[in-house]
């Protein structure tokens, strides 16, 4: 009795808070909030370590992009870099990211009232917190922001000082204390524990179970709105500094009129792609005819209205535009090849042949090699030494040796100059260097394709090829009409990844390239390596670097649309 008596009491506050607690927890709706926050917390490690090393690096590039940074960071400078590349295309393009973001909160806007209409819903209350989320997460990027200068100047504050991590500690906490990232860093924190709290207040006042998803959209899209109006200020003001300092140094930009001629252009191309692929779904011929003709009408104003694009060219940088052709030209000169040439070897190997797993073998190994090395002995095999064995097989069949790595002229050149032909400047087609590569990367990535396609084979079933034989079809028309079909899913992962692969090729390039080439080898990842580490430009690298992301999405986005809806899954 007296150890009962002598036992702490609780207070009424104590018990009020325990139990308000436990009713947070208990019950469906308690477990249900239990699942949440272990899942979250599940995840939690994952989701630090991906931004960490796959977001930070991507918004830290985006950062230097947007200054004059060489060995040291410089002035801010905002699209310099990005017009140097692509002139006034780059307002074009951040314009129509902007507008493209607006848009996305327009449809997830309507996205939340069609799901409200159609479950009798009333989510609009949901829309206060997702204010608070998306607020958070802006003020969360503008405290970083605001810290990576004081971060990045510790190491001029390191110099002539004994560099201990105490030392370094110091000068980390003076960072963190700045009086420009302190109110920052506070006012993210007051956001992110208010609409913590505002989410939980809202979600045990409610008892709908689509709430959170409904506050995921609300903050989608109240996140995609603001970033679009931010863009879209910001690259309206870029545009008018970059246009208000031409007309100062008495020159003429023409920042507007190419913005707004190759901006609507590009719309009405997009807008006639649509009213193409709508004819499709008209159920009479007059509404087909009437839609293909419209469609008709919007390109031709389109082409037109973009005219502007060579003289945007013409003023951009030489070498970007430059490693932009030799990267098409790579991808052009070798997916078509490296599809063609896996599709046949790997309908050979599913045939019962003897041996035929080791011939699989046999052309995997080029893709399992390491790049380096195999590209260092193909450099030395078509080096333009009379006795390297490409030119030793020439001068067996009675030819004479070529420059091969070295030479810069372009294939169509070299086949017209030995037929005695005169071929324009625009013709002459991939170097003879650059031809090289393609035979390198084509013998590399073909034993890949094919462990592919084998697989892809494996899937089609056997009993439609035997009813195609008992009906009486040839070899080429089962090919045609069952086998290639039913690959085209393969076929279009190979294709997706051998596109964007070429657009990011680099080691093997960069290892057979030759100076005397003249830089006909240099892709556009050869070129940002450049501007890099041999000319130090880190703020115009990282910039080339988004440009060269947004190339491989655009392309990513047609491959999708053109082939996405061809593939045949059975």
């Amino acid at each position: 009795m007296a150890q009962l008596e002598e036992a702490p009491k609780v207070s009424v506050q104590g018990r009020l808070n325990s139990s308000w607690i436990r009713r947070a927890f208990t019950g469906r709706r308690g477990r249900n909030l239990r699942e949440y926050l272990t899942g979250y917390l599940m995840i939690s490690p994952a989701v630090i370590l991906i931004f960490m090393f796959g977001i930070f690096p991507v918004g830290f590039a985006l950062y230097v992009s947007l200054h004059k940074w060489r060995l040291k960071r410089g002035d801010f400078i905002g699209l310099t870099n990005y017009t140097q590349a692509v002139d006034n295309l780059a307002y074009v393009f951040f314009f129509a990211i902007a507008i493209g973001a607006l848009i996305g909160a327009w449809l997830f806007l309507q996205r939340i009232r069609k799901k409200a209409e159609e479950n009798n819903d009333r989510p609009w209350l949901l829309a206060l917190p997702a204010v608070l989320y998306a607020a958070t997460v802006i003020n969360f990027f503008r405290w970083i922001i605001l810290l990576l200068p004081q971060v990045l100047d510790i190491a001029d504050k390191l110099r002539g000082l004994d560099r201990t991590q105490e030392v370094f500690l110091q000068f980390l906490g003076e960072a963190f204390r700045a009086e420009s990232v302190l109110p920052a860093f506070w006012l993210f924190g007051g956001l992110f524990l208010s609409s913590i709290f505002t989410g939980f207040i809202i979600a045990r006042l409610g008892r709908n179970p689509r709430q959170l998803s409904y506050q995921a959209h609300f903050s989608i899209m109240w996140l995609s709105g603001v970033i679009g109006l931010l863009l879209l200020w910001f690259t309206y003001s870029q545009a008018t500094e970059a246009y208000r300092v031409a007309l100062e140094s008495g020159t003429d930009p023409g920042i507007w009129p190419q913005v707004i001629t190759i901006g609507s252009g590009i719309l009405l191309l997009v807008i006639a792609w649509f009213v193409w692929r709508s004819a499709e779904g008209q159920a009479s011929n007059r509404a087909f005819w009437i839609r293909i003709f419209g469609a008709l009408i919007l390109l031709v104003g389109g082409w037109l209205l973009i005219g502007e694009l060579p003289a945007v060219i013409a003023a951009g940088d030489e070498d970007m535009w430059s490693g932009l052709k030799v990267t098409v030209f790579y991808s052009l000169g070798t997916v078509p090849f490296e599809l063609a040439i896996s599709m046949f070897l790997a309908i050979l190997l599913f045939q019962k042949l003897a041996g035929s797993a080791l011939f699989r073998m046999v052309y995997f190994l080029p893709y399992v090699t390491p790049f380096v090395a195999s590209a260092t002995v193909f450099r030395q095999m078509f080096s333009v030494r009379p006795q390297a064995p490409v030119n030793q097989a020439l001068k067996f069949l009675g030819i004479e040796p070529l420059q091969w790595i070295q030479e810069p002229k372009g294939i169509f050149q070299l086949i017209g100059e030995s037929l005695g032909a005169d071929i324009p400047s625009w013709a002459v087609g991939p170097s003879l260097a650059l031809v090289v590569i393609m035979i390198f990367s084509i013998w590399v990535f073909v034993g890949y394709n094919t462990v592919i396609y084998l697989a892809g084979l494996g899937n089609i079933s056997t009993e439609l090829i035997e009813a195609a034989e008992i009906d009486g079809a040839g070899r080429w028309q089962i090919f045609r009409n069952i086998i290639f079909p039913l690959l085209s899913p393969t076929t279009y992962f190979l294709s997706l990844m051998a596109i964007i692969g070429t657009f990011k090729a680099f080691a093997h390039i960069y290892v057979m390239r030759h100076e005397f080439a003249l830089g006909t080898v240099d892709t556009f990842s050869v070129t940002i390596f450049l501007e890099f580490f041999d000319k130090t430009r880190f703020g115009y690298a990282s910039a080339l670097a988004f440009v060269l992301f947004a190339i491989i999405l655009g392309l990513t986005v047609i491959n999708n649309r053109i082939q996405g809806s061809r593939v045949f899954y059975g």
